[in-house]
Protein backbone atom coordinates (compact mmCIF):
# COMPACT_ATOMS: atom_id res chain seq x y z
CA UNK A 1 0.00 0.00 0.00
CA UNK A 2 1.26 3.45 -0.86
CA UNK A 3 -0.41 6.85 -1.18
CA UNK A 4 0.33 10.56 -0.86
CA UNK A 5 -1.89 13.46 0.24
CA UNK A 6 -1.85 16.76 2.06
CA UNK A 7 -1.27 16.15 5.77
CA UNK A 8 -4.48 17.83 6.87
CA UNK A 9 -6.62 15.41 4.85
CA UNK A 10 -5.20 12.36 6.60
CA UNK A 11 -5.19 14.09 10.00
CA UNK A 12 -8.84 15.14 9.70
CA UNK A 13 -9.90 11.59 8.85
CA UNK A 14 -7.80 10.16 11.67
CA UNK A 15 -9.31 12.66 14.12
CA UNK A 16 -12.80 11.51 13.10
CA UNK A 17 -12.21 7.75 13.13
CA UNK A 18 -10.14 7.74 16.34
CA UNK A 19 -13.29 8.64 18.31
CA UNK A 20 -14.35 5.02 17.86
CA UNK A 21 -11.01 3.46 18.81
CA UNK A 22 -11.02 1.34 21.95
CA UNK A 23 -8.91 2.60 24.85
CA UNK A 24 -9.77 -0.24 27.25
CA UNK A 25 -9.47 -3.47 25.32
CA UNK A 26 -7.13 -6.44 25.45
CA UNK A 27 -7.33 -6.92 21.67
CA UNK A 28 -4.35 -5.07 20.07
CA UNK A 29 -6.11 -4.58 16.73
CA UNK A 30 -8.86 -2.51 18.38
CA UNK A 31 -6.22 0.04 19.45
CA UNK A 32 -5.52 0.59 15.76
CA UNK A 33 -7.03 2.39 12.82
CA UNK A 34 -7.73 0.40 9.68
CA UNK A 35 -6.28 2.24 6.66
CA UNK A 36 -7.59 1.08 3.29
CA UNK A 37 -6.36 2.38 -0.06
CA UNK A 38 -8.43 1.44 -3.08
CA UNK A 39 -10.67 3.90 -4.95
CA UNK A 40 -9.94 6.40 -2.18
CA UNK A 41 -8.50 6.32 1.34
CA UNK A 42 -10.78 5.05 4.12
CA UNK A 43 -9.77 5.39 7.77
CA UNK A 44 -11.81 3.16 10.11
CA UNK A 45 -12.08 2.95 13.89
CA UNK A 46 -14.13 0.38 15.82
CA UNK A 47 -14.50 -0.50 19.51
CA UNK A 48 -17.10 -3.29 19.00
CA UNK A 49 -19.86 -0.78 19.84
CA UNK A 50 -19.24 2.23 17.60
CA UNK A 51 -17.74 2.14 14.13
CA UNK A 52 -16.58 5.26 12.27
CA UNK A 53 -15.29 5.43 8.70
CA UNK A 54 -13.86 8.62 7.19
CA UNK A 55 -12.78 8.84 3.55
CA UNK A 56 -10.90 11.26 1.30
CA UNK A 57 -9.27 11.35 -2.14
CA UNK A 58 -5.52 10.87 -2.47
CA UNK A 59 -2.84 9.86 -4.95
CA UNK A 60 -2.90 6.07 -4.63
CA UNK A 61 0.11 4.22 -6.05
CA UNK A 62 -0.47 0.77 -4.53
CA UNK A 63 -3.70 -0.55 -3.04
CA UNK A 64 -3.85 -2.30 0.32
CA UNK A 65 -5.33 -2.43 3.79
CA UNK A 66 -3.38 -2.39 7.09
CA UNK A 67 -3.72 -1.56 10.79
CA UNK A 68 -1.63 1.18 12.45
CA UNK A 69 -1.73 2.11 16.13
CA UNK A 70 -4.23 4.96 16.38
CA UNK A 71 -2.66 7.11 19.09
CA UNK A 72 0.82 6.81 17.63
CA UNK A 73 -0.35 7.76 14.15
CA UNK A 74 -2.41 10.66 15.49
CA UNK A 75 0.49 12.04 17.54
CA UNK A 76 2.86 11.80 14.57
CA UNK A 77 0.47 13.58 12.21
CA UNK A 78 -0.12 16.42 14.69
CA UNK A 79 3.62 17.12 14.82
CA UNK A 80 4.38 16.84 11.11
CA UNK A 81 4.78 20.01 8.99
CA UNK A 82 1.78 21.16 6.96
CA UNK A 83 2.99 19.63 3.72
CA UNK A 84 2.25 16.69 1.46
CA UNK A 85 3.07 13.36 3.06
CA UNK A 86 3.59 9.84 1.76
CA UNK A 87 2.53 6.72 3.66
CA UNK A 88 3.57 3.26 2.53
CA UNK A 89 3.26 -0.25 3.99
CA UNK A 90 5.21 -3.19 2.65
CA UNK A 91 4.08 -6.83 2.58
CA UNK A 92 6.23 -7.54 5.63
CA UNK A 93 4.23 -4.88 7.59
CA UNK A 94 6.86 -2.13 7.60
CA UNK A 95 5.36 1.38 7.60
CA UNK A 96 7.15 4.48 6.32
CA UNK A 97 5.74 7.99 6.72
CA UNK A 98 7.61 10.86 5.09
CA UNK A 99 6.70 14.54 5.21
CA UNK A 100 9.26 17.21 4.37
CA UNK A 101 12.43 16.28 6.26
CA UNK A 102 10.53 14.06 8.73
CA UNK A 103 10.63 10.27 8.39
CA UNK A 104 8.96 7.66 10.62
CA UNK A 105 9.39 3.90 10.38
CA UNK A 106 6.69 1.89 12.16
CA UNK A 107 5.20 -1.57 12.30
CA UNK A 108 1.70 -2.35 10.97
CA UNK A 109 -0.68 -5.21 11.81
CA UNK A 110 -2.36 -7.42 9.25
CA UNK A 111 -5.89 -6.19 8.47
CA UNK A 112 -7.27 -9.74 8.76
CA UNK A 113 -7.09 -9.34 12.54
CA UNK A 114 -9.63 -6.48 12.45
CA UNK A 115 -13.31 -7.31 13.13
CA UNK A 116 -15.84 -6.39 10.46
CA UNK A 117 -17.72 -3.18 11.20
CA UNK A 118 -21.48 -3.81 10.91
CA UNK A 119 -23.70 -1.46 8.96
CA UNK A 120 -27.42 -0.73 8.91
CA UNK A 121 -29.36 -1.95 5.90
CA UNK A 122 -30.57 1.12 4.02
CA UNK A 123 -34.23 0.09 4.07
CA UNK A 124 -35.63 3.10 5.95
CA UNK A 125 -34.03 6.49 6.24
CA UNK A 126 -34.56 10.11 7.10
CA UNK A 127 -32.39 13.20 7.21
CA UNK A 128 -32.03 16.51 8.99
CA UNK A 129 -29.54 19.33 9.11
CA UNK A 130 -26.33 18.88 11.08
CA UNK A 131 -27.03 21.84 13.37
CA UNK A 132 -30.50 20.57 14.23
CA UNK A 133 -29.22 17.10 15.10
CA UNK A 134 -26.43 18.64 17.17
CA UNK A 135 -28.98 20.75 19.07
CA UNK A 136 -31.18 17.71 19.69
CA UNK A 137 -28.26 15.91 21.30
CA UNK A 138 -26.82 18.84 23.25
CA UNK A 139 -30.21 19.94 24.59
CA UNK A 140 -31.19 16.50 25.93
CA UNK A 141 -27.95 14.78 26.94
CA UNK A 142 -27.93 16.30 30.43
CA UNK A 143 -30.86 14.06 31.40
CA UNK A 144 -29.29 10.82 30.12
CA UNK A 145 -28.58 8.23 32.80
CA UNK A 146 -25.04 6.99 33.43
CA UNK A 147 -26.24 4.02 35.49
CA UNK A 148 -25.19 0.90 33.57
CA UNK A 149 -27.55 -1.28 35.64
CA UNK A 150 -30.42 0.29 33.67
CA UNK A 151 -28.69 0.18 30.28
CA UNK A 152 -31.74 1.25 28.25
CA UNK A 153 -31.75 4.69 29.95
CA UNK A 154 -28.08 5.34 29.13
CA UNK A 155 -29.31 5.81 25.57
CA UNK A 156 -31.53 8.26 23.72
CA UNK A 157 -35.00 7.29 22.59
CA UNK A 158 -35.73 8.10 18.92
CA UNK A 159 -39.49 8.26 18.41
CA UNK A 160 -40.27 8.69 14.71
CA UNK A 161 -43.25 9.34 12.54
CA UNK A 162 -43.30 10.45 8.91
CA UNK A 163 -42.66 14.11 9.74
CA UNK A 164 -41.01 14.46 13.16
CA UNK A 165 -38.21 13.04 15.28
CA UNK A 166 -38.79 13.17 19.03
CA UNK A 167 -35.62 12.53 21.06
CA UNK A 168 -35.93 11.70 24.76
CA UNK A 169 -33.39 11.19 27.57
CA UNK A 170 -34.22 10.19 31.17
CA UNK A 171 -32.28 9.34 34.33
CA UNK A 172 -34.97 8.72 36.93
CA UNK A 173 -34.94 12.30 38.30
CA UNK A 174 -35.48 14.31 35.13
CA UNK A 175 -36.55 13.99 31.54
CA UNK A 176 -35.52 15.96 28.44
CA UNK A 177 -37.50 15.92 25.20
CA UNK A 178 -36.74 17.68 21.93
CA UNK A 179 -38.79 17.46 18.74
CA UNK A 180 -37.85 18.58 15.22
CA UNK A 181 -39.12 18.10 11.67
CA UNK A 182 -37.29 15.57 9.50
CA UNK A 183 -36.95 14.97 5.77
CA UNK A 184 -38.30 11.60 4.60
CA UNK A 185 -40.15 10.37 1.54
CA UNK A 186 -41.55 7.27 3.21
CA UNK A 187 -40.85 6.41 6.84
CA UNK A 188 -43.02 4.16 8.96
CA UNK A 189 -43.67 4.99 12.59
CA UNK A 190 -40.75 3.64 14.59
CA UNK A 191 -39.20 3.82 18.04
CA UNK A 192 -35.74 2.66 19.12
CA UNK A 193 -32.91 3.55 21.53
CA UNK A 194 -29.48 4.73 20.35
CA UNK A 195 -26.49 4.32 22.72
CA UNK A 196 -25.67 7.58 24.46
CA UNK A 197 -21.92 7.13 24.00
CA UNK A 198 -22.41 6.97 20.24
CA UNK A 199 -24.47 10.16 20.09
CA UNK A 200 -22.01 12.03 22.30
CA UNK A 201 -19.25 11.13 19.83
CA UNK A 202 -21.51 11.94 16.88
CA UNK A 203 -22.12 15.42 18.31
CA UNK A 204 -18.36 16.09 18.01
CA UNK A 205 -18.46 15.16 14.32
CA UNK A 206 -21.28 17.59 13.49
CA UNK A 207 -19.06 20.52 12.56
CA UNK A 208 -20.69 21.91 9.41
CA UNK A 209 -24.04 23.44 10.45
CA UNK A 210 -25.60 23.30 6.98
CA UNK A 211 -24.52 19.73 6.16
CA UNK A 212 -27.32 17.23 5.72
CA UNK A 213 -27.14 14.14 7.92
CA UNK A 214 -28.67 10.99 6.40
CA UNK A 215 -29.77 8.39 8.96
CA UNK A 216 -30.46 4.74 8.06
CA UNK A 217 -32.09 2.28 10.45
CA UNK A 218 -32.77 -1.43 10.55
CA UNK A 219 -33.83 -3.78 13.35
CA UNK A 220 -30.42 -3.81 15.07
CA UNK A 221 -28.25 -0.92 13.84
CA UNK A 222 -28.33 2.75 12.97
CA UNK A 223 -26.03 4.46 10.46
CA UNK A 224 -25.28 8.19 10.35
CA UNK A 225 -23.80 9.62 7.14
CA UNK A 226 -22.31 13.12 7.19
CA UNK A 227 -20.41 14.11 4.06
CA UNK A 228 -17.44 11.71 3.96
CA UNK A 229 -18.03 10.21 7.43
CA UNK A 230 -20.05 7.12 8.34
CA UNK A 231 -20.87 6.17 11.94
CA UNK A 232 -22.54 2.88 12.82
CA UNK A 233 -23.72 1.64 16.19
CA UNK A 234 -25.88 -1.18 17.51
CA UNK A 235 -29.26 -0.20 18.98
CA UNK A 236 -30.00 -0.91 22.66
CA UNK A 237 -32.69 -3.51 23.27
CA UNK A 238 -35.19 -3.10 26.10
CA UNK A 239 -38.22 -1.12 27.21
CA UNK A 240 -37.70 2.64 27.50
CA UNK A 241 -39.79 4.78 29.84
CA UNK A 242 -43.21 5.66 28.42
CA UNK A 243 -42.53 9.39 28.28
CA UNK A 244 -46.01 10.23 27.06
CA UNK A 245 -47.62 9.03 30.30
CA UNK A 246 -44.79 10.43 32.46
CA UNK A 247 -45.34 14.05 31.34
CA UNK A 248 -48.43 15.73 32.87
CA UNK A 249 -50.75 17.57 30.50
CA UNK A 250 -52.82 19.57 33.01
CA UNK A 251 -51.47 21.96 35.63
CA UNK A 252 -52.66 23.99 38.60
CA UNK A 253 -50.24 26.85 37.93
CA UNK A 254 -48.22 28.05 34.94
CA UNK A 255 -45.92 31.06 34.81
CA UNK A 256 -43.84 32.62 32.04
CA UNK A 257 -40.15 33.18 32.81
CA UNK A 258 -37.16 34.79 31.18
CA UNK A 259 -34.74 31.87 31.13
CA UNK A 260 -31.47 33.74 31.53
CA UNK A 261 -32.70 35.99 34.34
CA UNK A 262 -34.10 33.05 36.29
CA UNK A 263 -30.93 31.05 35.69
CA UNK A 264 -28.77 33.87 37.08
CA UNK A 265 -30.91 34.06 40.24
CA UNK A 266 -30.61 30.30 40.81
CA UNK A 267 -26.88 30.52 40.07
CA UNK A 268 -26.42 33.11 42.80
CA UNK A 269 -28.36 31.14 45.39
CA UNK A 270 -26.38 28.00 44.42
CA UNK A 271 -23.02 29.52 45.40
CA UNK A 272 -23.19 27.88 48.84
CA UNK A 273 -24.07 24.47 47.35
CA UNK A 274 -21.27 21.98 46.60
CA UNK A 275 -20.66 18.27 46.11
CA UNK A 276 -20.44 17.85 49.89
CA UNK A 277 -23.24 20.30 50.65
CA UNK A 278 -26.08 19.25 48.34
CA UNK A 279 -29.01 20.92 50.08
CA UNK A 280 -31.85 21.79 47.70
CA UNK A 281 -32.83 25.23 46.48
CA UNK A 282 -36.15 26.30 48.01
CA UNK A 283 -38.66 27.92 45.64
CA UNK A 284 -41.25 29.98 47.51
CA UNK A 285 -43.92 31.61 45.32
CA UNK A 286 -45.88 34.62 46.52
CA UNK A 287 -48.13 36.11 43.84
CA UNK A 288 -45.69 37.21 41.09
CA UNK A 289 -42.49 36.91 43.17
CA UNK A 290 -40.34 33.81 43.34
CA UNK A 291 -38.24 33.82 46.53
CA UNK A 292 -35.19 31.59 46.14
CA UNK A 293 -33.23 30.45 49.17
CA UNK A 294 -30.84 27.81 50.41
CA UNK A 295 -29.26 26.85 53.73
CA UNK A 296 -26.12 24.72 54.03
CA UNK A 297 -23.47 24.20 56.72
CA UNK A 298 -21.49 27.21 55.45
CA UNK A 299 -24.32 29.73 55.36
CA UNK A 300 -27.53 30.99 53.78
CA UNK A 301 -28.37 32.52 50.41
CA UNK A 302 -31.42 34.39 49.12
CA UNK A 303 -32.57 35.98 45.88
CA UNK A 304 -35.82 37.07 44.22
CA UNK A 305 -37.18 36.75 40.71
CA UNK A 306 -40.26 38.57 39.42
CA UNK A 307 -42.23 36.63 36.80
CA UNK A 308 -45.28 37.00 34.57
CA UNK A 309 -48.34 35.42 36.13
CA UNK A 310 -49.27 34.63 39.70
CA UNK A 311 -48.96 31.68 42.11
CA UNK A 312 -50.05 31.72 45.73
CA UNK A 313 -48.72 29.57 48.55
CA UNK A 314 -46.44 27.14 46.72
CA UNK A 315 -43.16 26.03 48.25
CA UNK A 316 -41.11 23.45 46.38
CA UNK A 317 -37.47 22.34 46.40
CA UNK A 318 -35.11 21.30 43.61
CA UNK A 319 -31.61 20.01 43.16
CA UNK A 320 -29.87 23.13 41.85
CA UNK A 321 -27.85 21.26 39.23
CA UNK A 322 -30.89 19.54 37.77
CA UNK A 323 -32.83 22.74 37.23
CA UNK A 324 -29.77 24.67 35.99
CA UNK A 325 -29.00 21.94 33.46
CA UNK A 326 -32.51 22.23 32.06
CA UNK A 327 -32.42 26.03 31.90
CA UNK A 328 -28.98 26.00 30.25
CA UNK A 329 -30.25 23.57 27.61
CA UNK A 330 -33.47 25.47 26.97
CA UNK A 331 -33.60 26.45 23.26
CA UNK A 332 -35.68 29.60 23.79
CA UNK A 333 -35.23 32.89 25.62
CA UNK A 334 -38.45 32.47 27.61
CA UNK A 335 -40.52 29.45 28.59
CA UNK A 336 -43.47 28.29 30.67
CA UNK A 337 -42.91 26.70 34.08
CA UNK A 338 -45.87 24.56 35.16
CA UNK A 339 -46.63 23.09 38.59
CA UNK A 340 -49.10 20.70 40.26
CA UNK A 341 -48.05 21.22 43.86
CA UNK A 342 -44.94 20.69 45.95
CA UNK A 343 -44.61 16.94 45.32
CA UNK A 344 -45.24 16.92 41.55
CA UNK A 345 -42.60 17.52 38.86
CA UNK A 346 -41.79 20.89 37.33
CA UNK A 347 -42.50 20.97 33.60
CA UNK A 348 -40.68 23.48 31.36
CA UNK A 349 -42.22 24.01 27.92
CA UNK A 350 -42.07 26.66 25.16
CA UNK A 351 -44.49 29.58 25.16
CA UNK A 352 -45.66 28.37 21.75
CA UNK A 353 -45.32 25.00 20.05
CA UNK A 354 -44.10 21.68 21.43
CA UNK A 355 -40.46 21.38 20.34
CA UNK A 356 -39.15 20.79 23.88
CA UNK A 357 -40.25 19.53 27.29
CA UNK A 358 -38.06 19.33 30.40
CA UNK A 359 -39.32 17.50 33.49
CA UNK A 360 -37.61 17.77 36.88
CA UNK A 361 -38.70 15.92 40.00
CA UNK A 362 -38.78 18.00 43.20
CA UNK A 363 -36.86 17.30 46.40
CA UNK A 364 -38.87 16.79 49.59
CA UNK A 365 -38.05 19.76 51.82
CA UNK A 366 -37.16 19.52 55.49
CA UNK A 367 -37.96 22.30 57.92
CA UNK A 368 -34.29 23.12 58.51
CA UNK A 369 -33.37 23.37 54.82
Amino acid sequence: MKFSCEKFLLLNSVNSAIKAVSTKNSIPSLECLLITAKDNIIISGYDLNIGIKSSFDANIYNEGSYLINANLLSNILKKLPDEELTLSVTDDLKVKITCGKSIFDLIAIDSNEYPEIPSAKKNESFSLESKILKDLISQTKFARSDNESKLIHTGFLFDLDSKFLTMVAVDGYRLALRREKIYSNSLSKNSFVVPGTALIELEKLLIEDDALVSIYIDSKHILFEINNILMTTRLIEGEFLNYKTAIPTEFKDTICCDIQTLRKSIDRVSLIVSEKLKNPIRFNFENNILKLSCITAIGKSYDEYIFDGSISDLEIGFNNKYILDALNACPSESANLSFNGSLSPLIITPNEGDNFVYLILPVRLKTNE
